[in-house]
Parts: C-alpha cells; sequence; structure tokens
C-alpha cells in the first residue's frame, strides 16, 4: 500500500480558525474580514458556488482549512488584466482552472457549433469564459503580477497535461503548461498536491523545488542519475515498458513527434493509459522543444476519513450573494444531490472520468453522507424531501474495489470490467443497499432517486440491488448507456455487449413488476464512433425500431482530450493494443461531415427530415430491402411533402406508434465531470 502524508495533518499556516461566510470575491468582503491579502486567489470560469461540487470550493475551502487566506475571482473579464488585480497580489500563488468542464466542450458541440448558454454561469448566460480559458486566465494572471507562482489545476488542464489532440482546432497542441506560461500543473484530484505545494510555497521554496510531488507536472531536466526508457522508439516492442531498478522515467515520443507523426501520437497515449495506476505509475517525459515536461505518478487516492473532511468542510452550500437571484442552472441541478464516491474502473474509452479522478474508487462513510442529507434538509431552501441523486462519475461502484490491495498496486489493465468483469473485483452492492436504507430514514427526507448512471454490468450481479432500485430510487424512468450494440464499436469503447443490456432490462422490468410499478428505461447511444462502420449504424438503427425506441435528440462522438478514443479518431489507430511500426492495428475514423451526419440519422430514423440522407446510404450499402412500409424495413420509400432537405426547416418531433407503445429517449454519449 502506498503511503503519504496525511491530508489534514500539515501545520496551519495562521492560527486563524474563523472560516469565511463565503471566499471573498472583493476587496470590501476582504476589509471586512480584516485581511490586508490574499495568500491564493483561484480563478475560475465557473460563477462561485461554495458547495462541494464544485471544484474551487472544495480547493478554497481546503485551503482555507490549511490556515491560508483564500479569494476567488469567478468569470473575469479576460480583456486585459485589471480584473486580475481585483484582490490585490497573492502572497503564495495563483491558482488557475477554466471550471467543472473543459471550456471548449462548454462552448461547442460536437458539430463544433457554438453553444449559447452556460450551465456554470448565472442566468446560463454564454460567452463568460474565454475558448481555451486555463491558458487565457494564466497569461492575463502573469501580466497583473508577474513575480506570483501560477498553479494550474482542474479537468481542463488534467486533460491536457501532455501534447494533445485538440478536435476544435483539428491539431496537436502543446501542453496547456507550456502555452499558459504557469509554473506547475496539478493533474486529478488534486487536494494532496495542492496542499503540500501551498505549504511549500508559503514555506519558500520555488515551484522547481516541487519536483518530488504526486500528480504534478513541471518542466525540468531529467537527473543523470535517472534511467530513461524509451517508448519513444516505434521500432521497439517494449513501449518502454521494461522493468528495471532504480530511479526510472519513460520518455513519450516528442511533442514535435506527435504532431507529425499520428502513430506515435497513439504510442504516447498508450503509454500515459497504461502507467496511470498511483500503485505502479512511473514517472514521464516529454521533449517541447528544448524543454523536457516532467509527469509525476498519479496522486494517492484520498481516504474514507480524508473524504469525509473535505466534503464536511464549512462550505456556505449557496451561490455567492454577488449573484443575487440569478438562477446557475448547474447549482439548480445539483443541490439537493450527493456525491458518494469519486473515480471510476470502467476505462471507458470515450470518456473523460479515469483519465481525471483514476481507476480507484474513494468513498465517503455513511456518517458523513448521512449528515450531508441532514445539511440539505436544514439548510438548502425550496428543500421538500426529495433527493435529486446519491452516486457520482456512477451509481453503483461505492465501495467496490479489488480484493487484493498487492494486485490492485500492481495492476496495469485498463479496465476491471472489460471484457468481462475481473474476477479480483469486489462487486457486491450490499453497502450501496445498506447505504439506501439509511439514506431513505433520514427525518424530512421523502424520496431518494438515483440519476447518475447505473453500471448495468455491474448490477446484474446483484438482483437484490437491482430490486431496491426499481422498488425505491427511480421515477419513472432509468438512464443506462449500453452505448451501442455492435461488436465492434463497443469493443473500441470497452464496452460490454448488448447481452449484458438485455439481461439488465429482463431483470429490471421483472423487479418493477415485482414491486407493482411501471417504469422504462433510457438507453444512451453513441454515433459515430471511432472503430463504427455504416452497417454497424444501420443495424443499431434496426434494433431501435424492433425495440420501439425512438430518440428526440442524439450525441455525435466528441473527441475530448487526451481520451483513448480520441488518439483512434486522431490516429487511425487502437492504442489498446500494441502500437509499433508497421504493426498497429488500424481503426477506422468518422471525421467527415456526412458520414457523421448519416451516423446520426441512422439513430433517428423515425425523423423523415433524415430519410432521404438514410435512403440513399441504403442503396450505396446494398440495402435498398430496408426501405419501404414493412415492419422490418427501415425507412419509407416515400418523402411525406414538406419535409426532407427540400423542407428547410425542422419538424417538430413526430408522435409515437398506434397505441402509444413506442418510446421516446434522449441519448448523449460523452460525459465530462
Amino acid at each position: 500500500m502506498l503511503s503519504t502524508k496525511p491530508l489534514f495533518s500539515w501545520p496551519r499556516h495562521r492560527a486563524e480558525r474563523r472560516p469565511a461566510p463565503f471566499l471573498p470575491m472583493s476587496r470590501a468582503e476582504m476589509d471586512r474580514l480584516g485581511w490586508d491579502a490574499c495568500d491564493i486567489v483561484l480563478v475560475t470560469g465557473d460563477a462561485y458556488v461554495d458547495h462541494p461540487s464544485f471544484g474551487m470550493a472544495i480547493i478554497g475551502r481546503l485551503l482555507e482549512a490549511q490556515g491560508f487566506r483564500v479569494g476567488i475571482i469567478a468569470q473575469p473579464d479576460w480583456q486585459s488584466a485589471e480584473p486580475f488585480k481585483a484582490l490585490g497580489r497573492p502572497r503564495v500563488f495563483f491558482g488557475v482552472t477554466g471550471g467543472n468542464m473543459d471550456s471548449m466542450v462548454n462552448r461547442y458541440t460536437a458539430d463544433r457549433r457554438l453553444r449559447h448558454d452556460d450551465a456554470y454561469t448565472a442566468g446560463g448566460e454564454g460567452g463568460k469564459r474565454p475558448d481555451r480559458c486555463t491558458l487565457v486566465y494564466a497569461q492575463r494572471c502573469r501580466e497583473a503580477f508577474k513575480d506570483v507562482p501560477i498553479i494550474l489545476g482542474g479537468i481542463e488542464a488534467s486533460l491536457r497535461r501532455i501534447a494533445h489532440y485538440d478536435y476544435w482546432s483539428d491539431k496537436v497542441r502543446r501542453s496547456v503548461l507550456a502555452d499558459a506560461k504557469a509554473d506547475l500543473l496539478l493533474y486529478g484530484n488534486a487536494e494532496r498536491a495542492v496542499v503540500e505545494v501551498a505549504h511549500r510555497l508559503a514555506a519558500g521554496e520555488a515551484p522547481r523545488d516541487l519536483d518530488d510531488i504526486r500528480g504534478v507536472a513541471l518542466f525540468r531536466r531529467v537527473p543523470e542519475t535517472t534511467t530513461e526508457l524509451h517508448a519513444d522508439d516505434l521500432d521497439a516492442a517494449d513501449e518502454g515498458a521494461r522493468q528495471v531498478r532504480g530511479d526510472v522515467v519513460i520518455r513519450l515520443p516528442s511533442c514535435e513527434q506527435v504532431e507529425q507523426d499520428k502513430e506515435a501520437y497513439a504510442r504516447a497515449s498508450r503509454v500515459l493509459h497504461r502507467e496511470s495506476n498511483p500503485g505502479n505509475a512511473r514517472p514521464l517525459v516529454q521533449r517541447h522543444g528544448d524543454r523536457d515536461l516532467w509527469l509525476n505518478p498519479p496522486p494517492v487516492p484520498l481516504t474514507t476519513e480524508e473524504m469525509d473532511a473535505v466534503y464536511g468542510l464549512p462550505y456556505a452550500r449557496a451561490p455567492h450573494p454577488a449573484y443575487g437571484d440569478a438562477k446557475i442552472p448547474a447549482w439548480d441541478m445539483i443541490k439537493f444531490s450527493v456525491t458518494i464516491m469519486r473515480g471510476c474502473f470502467g476505462g471507458c474509452t470515450f470518456c473523460s472520468i479515469t483519465e481525471h479522478e483514476g481507476r480507484v474508487i474513494q468513498s465517503r462513510s455513511e456518517g458523513s453522507i448521512l449528515q450531508e442529507i441532514e445539511r440539505i434538509r436544514d439548510r438548502t431552501p425550496g428543500f421538500t424531501g426529495v433527493i435529486s441523486d446519491i452516486g457520482g462519475p456512477t451509481a453503483n461502484m461505492y465501495r467496490m474495489a479489488c480484493k487484493d490491495p498487492n494486485i490492485e498496486a500492481s495492476c496495469r489493465k485498463p479496465s476491471c470490467v472489460f471484457p468481462d468483469i475481473c474476477p479480483n473485483l469486489n462487486t457486491s452492492h450490499d453497502d450501496l443497499i445498506r447505504l439506501y436504507r439509511k439514506v431513505r430514514e433520514v427525518k424530512g427526507v421523502k424520496k431518494v432517486m438515483v440519476a447518475s448512471g447505473v453500471r448495468y454490468d455491474l448490477a446484474v450481479t446483484s438482483p437484490d440491488y437491482i430490486q431496491e432500485l426499481v422498488s425505491h430510487h427511480v421515477g419513472g424512468y432509468l438512464k443506462i448507456a449500453p452505448e451501442h450494440t455492435e461488436r465492434g464499436p463497443l469493443d473500441k469503447m470497452m464496452k460490454p455487449g448488448i447481452g449484458a443490456y438485455d439481461r439488465f432490462k429482463e431483470m429490471f422490468d421483472a423487479a418493477a413488476k415485482k414491486a407493482g410499478k411501471q417504469y422504462f428505461l433510457i438507453p444512451y447511444f453513441i454515433a459515430a464512433h471511432p472503430g463504427t462502420t455504416d452497417e454497424d449504424m444501420m443495424n443499431l438503427a434496426l434494433w431501435l425500431k424492433k425495440n420501439r425506441y425512438r430518440a428526440d435528440q442524439v450525441q455525435t462522438f466528441l473527441p475530448s482530450p487526451m481520451a483513448t478514443a480520441t488518439a483512434m479518431y486522431h490516429s487511425g489507430v487502437n492504442p489498446l493494443r500494441g502500437v509499433r511500426r508497421g504493426a498497429s492495428e488500424r481503426v477506422a475514423a468518422i471525421t467527415g461531415l456526412r458520414q457523421r451526419r448519416l451516423h446520426k440519422a441512422f439513430l433517428r430514423y423515425h425523423d423523415p427530415d433524415n430519410w432521404p440522407l438514410l435512403r440513399e446510404a441504403l442503396k450505396e450499402m446494398g440495402r435498398s430491402d430496408l426501405i419501404g412500409s414493412r415492419p422490418d424495413q427501415l425507412v419509407p420509400a416515400h418523402q411525406p411533402p414538406g419535409t426532407g432537405k427540400a423542407a428547410g426547416t425542422k419538424r417538430p418531433v413526430r408522435p409515437g406508434a398506434a397505441g402509444g407503445k413506442t418510446q421516446r429517449f434522449t441519448t448523449k454519449g460523452v460525459r465530462f465531470r
């Protein structure tokens, strides 16, 4: 087991212990607190909501608990450096984050179209943060106070910590640390790293001296005493995996290599994901021009006691008063929900959770969770007795872990559940069932919903869990994510076959019948994922029609930075298998606009506006037999007047089939937290 300094064992930086009602956002608030200056100023792309679902609130309150005076600059005007001077010069450092979402994902759709709203902004207003705001904010901080250290963190920095493919510019970009000209980058859940960085900088150390902290990326030289394993040699088969004694660093293909050589990009992605287990990961180094970018191994996961302490900090559990009565959609969505765990060992290649939070599940205690529910009941205006969600990245991985800590520490597999559930994984849902029952017993709680996605291949191992879920925690519909029906794309996603979904649906329906309920599953699917053929999408559409599903909205695959599926999309190579010059497995990437539209149209086979495109494609595929009015055919041969490409306008959603038995659902394929 990894040993590390306990999170709350550092001596306090200041003796004062009275927490601020809200972390100050103005000089007037600092004056009321009696502060002449802030030790740390956190700059965020989100509105400031003092709640543990918002990253800056967690980091801010944690640093406050360490004895630092912490201020917040939320969504500043980035056109000049002046707004970044609002709280004065911080004594220790600027902390910069894009917010709870990558700013490019927040601002653009999978079709690169501009979004006009922002759930993390007061009033839901779009345009309150710049593109790649971590980079922009850091540069403005440097202009404001050029001698103050700048520390990057949050999901935007975490997913851009090495040279990465940027979907929106369609090119490989340098590490955000290089472009932002910051001093350090903290990746993953950074509580341990940020606390140590703060204390050591406050004690007089320079940022370049903090090269021994886990979860830190910085530019530094490789020590002469360190052995380099060259994963940048694509003619070698070991990919830098060789085990040697002493201090070791793995050299990734350089930024310049991955810019010019897509196979080198796939190799870098494969090695980075292999070296992601805190128990055995080794440092990585990647050349950027004439400098080496050094990534230390991932942070040690928080213990249950540390998780409890983090979620028990004195959050105001509300937006800052500066926003007045303005609605912040993200806050409205989560204010009655409870996070019970972090991390995900699923390893889905299109998802960013594992890259950011890691695959080791970090769970809170029952007592901590019950106390938070009581705080919601007692302190959150508008609470009617309904907990809107109890979960996390997934609904049902609470307290799941490898049966043997030694095996867990040495494992390099990217997923614990693909291609099958690992026999070393404890899949018991007993702790979660017990938690559900205790939460329902809290005075004033009428209903507890499960809105987080249920990992159905785990759920089928526990019929008692499915019965508990259906009997008490579903409100008409339950979200589920098979993502596809065909083995080709599912293998590239690292998702189970559709048979696991079928088993779950059978058990779900039986549990609903036993409980006397009429509930429905809402399946999510992805269009245009790497490795998906036109025939795969056609077969998925036929499955949807056979099962009477109609998707009102669909999601096309969005290549997020650093995801394994993004490496497939950009390189055309499968990094789940060995990457070697001339011997790599090729993957078809759906990059053309027409093909991406076609795959999306297959998911909306029932929309007459899509019928001309589908008829044309089916004829090209030699499947004209699927054009007609029979139940086993996909699209009609005749086009209703006013529909299709000539219509020029979007038609309203058509009602369901006769008898109202056709289900309509919303599907989304990419999740960012």
